[in-house]
């Protein structure tokens, strides 16, 4: 039986993985951060036979007591400050996880591995917002990385540090750089989260108003449980790279509204969004869309879910959830 440890594990991404890996026979074993944290009991309900562990991206004893307890064949690191908004506010915190945290775990790899760099396997989560400021369209693995955020800062230096690692040490490391994707899993700070939710509860009546930022901002938006697909076949290559993850379609956030509007039957979106300066980003980053040919060639990977469909999935999951709400029913 392979054995598997990831962090992040209780966001969507670590969550969608940890089902692909037990349904392909894994053990499973999952890093949280923080005594009593409350996301341990998402964990427990969604994929209960997850062992979970005790640690830290900041603390590298941690790491390596984690990797000798869980022994793992595969290292998935998906562990990260990951809300762009806030790694403004916190910058220096978000350099600590999302950059240097890496660095701890590709170090806490090598020496628990020791003499045989090989033994583990290792997928790093880099961000298609190390484009940021995008010099070319669509954005490959080639493409020159231009960040505009201190969350994409910190994911360029975990990037570039996997590379560091594979090249100096050997090690069997690779970077999905991933595109934003979604899912009703995700975290209602996030923008496609946020107006599928807004929009559930306008349609229930529980709001009367979506407060929103840039809608031009353009994205690649797929579906999160496509995406952790495509992390499992990169470590089962017989040798590591780093891959695009994209649909290679672009969709504005006016398209998204107006998509997530239509599942509840409101064509008219306007009268129901404000715009608040709040909300946008001191350095925008306007368009991403990515070239996944390599991912399609090589690993043999497409993405399933289209955009209209992932809004909609979106979008009746917080209908539901708001139903079940009403009814006195859990989530």
């Amino acid at each position: 039986m392979p054995r598997a440890l990831i962090t992040g594990i209780t966001g969507q991404d670590g969550l969608y993985l940890a089902e692909l890996l037990l349904s392909k026979g894994y053990e499973v074993f999952g890093l949280i951060r923080g005594q009593n944290n409350p996301k341990a009991a998402l964990v427990a309900s969604i994929v209960p036979e997850v062992k979970v562990l005790a640690g830290d991206l900041t603390d590298l004893s941690s790491l390596l007591r984690a990797l000798r307890t869980s022994q793992p064949d595969e290292v998935y690191n998906l562990g990260a400050i990951s809300f762009v908004a806030y790694s403004w506010e916190q910058a220096a915190l978000t350099t600590d996880v999302t950059a240097k945290g890496v660095l701890n775990m590709l170090e806490a790899v090598r020496l628990y591995c020791g003499d045989d760099i090989s033994k583990v396997r290792f997928y790093q989560a880099s961000s298609s917002e190390m484009f940021g400021k995008v010099q070319h369209v669509p954005q490959s693995e080639s493409t020159l990385l231009w960040p505009r955020s201190p969350y994409g800062v910190a994911k360029v230096f975990g990037h570039y540090m996997t590379i560091n690692y594979r090249e100096s040490y050997g090690m069997h490391a690779s970077s999905g750089i991933l595109f934003n994707h979604e899912s009703p899993r995700r975290g209602p700070e996030f923008v496609t989260r946020k107006v599928s939710l807004g929009v559930a509860e306008i349609a229930d009546g529980r709001r009367e108003k979506l407060i929103m930022g840039n809608l031009d901002a353009k994205r690649d938006w797929g579906f999160a449980g496509d995406y952790v697909d495509a992390m499992w076949r990169m470590l089962q290559q017989p040798v590591a790279d780093d891959f695009v993850i994209s649909t290679g379609e672009t969709h504005s956030v006016r398209e998204l509204l107006s998509a997530a509007f239509a599942v509840v039957g409101i064509e008219d979106w306007q009268p129901y969004v404000e715009i608040n300066q709040d909300f946008l980003r001191p350095a925008e980053v306007d368009l991403l869309i990515g070239d996944a040919s390599k991912a399609h060639d090589k690993l043999g990977w497409k993405p399933t879910v289209p955009f209209e469909q992932l809004v909609r999935m979106m979008v009746e999951s917080d209908v539901a959830a708001l139903a079940g709400d009403r009814r006195g029913t859990p989530r």
